[in-house]
């Protein structure tokens, strides 16, 4: 039995009950939808499908919503047409988005790009496929000189790696997508982009003023000033989500890894749920079985601590959605067997809460009698997050009265939550003699 838990974005190959009930039974825990596509009566379709299977399977999950986010996007190009740049050549990118671009210049969806950059930056295109650096900036215009050759598409993203923008924390699609989860009763809200505190309490004041209270707020960071940020971000946040893709062209390749591996050690410490994503196993989007490398990608996050793995376009678009989900659950099941309990480790001095202190106890007991289970009754989940974190060998049965914390826990590693009505808690701790 897998203890590390499976996010899948759910996409058109995926959305019938018949689908999402073999991706439950395969090892789902998660459903994610990518308001970056779609429209409302799609992701409406898809949540009413997933609370069907719960209701016919009696299985739980959870729902997250993975919000756009605020980003920078080229405009309209001649005709429709890829434009065609050339190493070493000026090309410009201008504010004013009446303008229709070619090889030469282009406009962009965000006002404020000539006043957040300076000569030197860097300015990447199309996932970073397109390089350019800085060598001129006007009022509302941009000149760069391009670094390799390639072709420029309308509404690729634009990253300035190491540039502070202006950008606000929520983008008016994203008010709007919100207020949609808040009616929809999601778990989960992936915020993209998230660079600083005030934006995670931006979008809780949203979701507060929307009936959304309840929803845990999952920071995606996908940029230098988020890490360099990460600490205060961590504390606003109920969990993070390491966002390879975008990071991975915002700071050095080589620097990935180590990122990865401070934010899951800081969430584990924290008693915060952290999901690793982006192109886990990408091959599957088009081949039956995952590379090496990616089989191992997936195991050194497990062996980081992450609580959950997720999929993307394999589970979205790919040819084989069922089979990454299998393969997936193999590698977890698989690594997990070997993650030891991490009881000793977390042997530090500081002060104990008496929770924290009950549940240390329960695992260093569980540990010594090399018991199964470990039971908690709990409200929040915070119990249940607190056993988590020594990553006990036993698993966590976590009962609650509370629906939305069944539905929440099941993104924590090693944690099964039960719902139970309340009169019903108090015989299963306290059994008849």
């Amino acid at each position: 039995m897998k203890k590390t838990k499976i996010v899948c974005t759910i996409g058109p190959k995926t959305e019938s009950e018949e689908m999402l009930t073999d991706l439950l039974n395969a090892g789902m825990n998660v459903m994610r939808l990518n308001f970056s596509h779609g429209d409302y009566q799609e992701h409406g379709n898809r949540i009413k499908n997933m609370r069907a299977v719960m209701a016919k399977t009696g299985k739980t999950a959870g729902i997250l919503l993975d919000t756009k986010g605020p980003e920078i996007r080229t405009m309209k190009l001649e005709g429709g047409k890829d434009a065609a740049l050339v190493a070493g050549q000026t090309f410009t990118f201008t504010t004013d988005q009446s303008v229709i671009g070619n090889n030469e210049r282009v406009a962009v969806t965000y006002a404020g790009f000539a006043a957040d950059l300076k000569i030197g930056n860097t300015v990447l295109v199309d996932d970073g496929l397109i390089g350019m650096e800085v060598t001129n900036v006007s009022e509302n215009e941009v000149v760069c000189k391009v670094l390799n050759n390639g072709d420029l598409g309308e509404n690729k993203g634009v990253n300035l790696p190491g540039v502070s923008i202006q950008l606000p924390a929520l983008a008016e699609k994203d008010k709007r997508d919100l207020i949609f989860g808040c009616e929809q009763r999601v778990d989960f809200v992936a915020a993209s982009f998230i660079r600083k505190r005030s934006d995670v309490l931006e979008i809780r004041e949203h979701l507060k003023a929307h009936g959304g209270e309840q929803i845990q707020i999952i920071s995606k960071i996908e940029n230098q000033e988020g890490l360099n940020n990460f600490d205060e971000i961590l504390e606003a946040s109920d969990g993070i989500m390491v966002a390879r893709g975008d990071l991975g062209v915002e700071i050095p390749v080589e620097e990935v890894i180590f990122a990865q591996k401070m934010m899951i050690e800081k969430c584990n410490r924290a008693r915060k749920v952290v999901i690793t994503a982006t192109q886990m196993l990408d091959s599957m989007i088009k081949n039956p079985r995952p590379t090496r490398a990616e089989a191992g990608d997936v195991a050194n996050a497990i062996l980081d601590g992450t609580d959950a793995v997720m999929l993307s376009g394999e589970s979205a678009k790919g040819k084989y959605p069922l089979e990454a989900v299998n393969i997936m659950a193999t590698i977890c099941e698989r690594t997990d067997r070997v993650m030891p309990s991490r009881i000793d480790g977390l042997n530090d001095n500081r002060k104990l809460r008496i929770t924290e202190a009950v549940c240390r106890g329960a695992v260093e007991t569980a540990e010594k009698l090399d018991a199964p289970l470990i039971v908690v009754a709990t409200s929040g989940g915070k119990s249940a997050k607190s056993v988590r974190k020594y990553f006990p060998d036993a698993n966590i049965l976590a009962l609650t009265t509370n629906e939305v914390t069944a539905h929440q826990l099941v993104l924590s590693k090693g944690v099964i939550p039960q719902l139970v009505k309340e009169n019903c808690l108090y015989r299963r701790l306290l059994p008849h003699r």
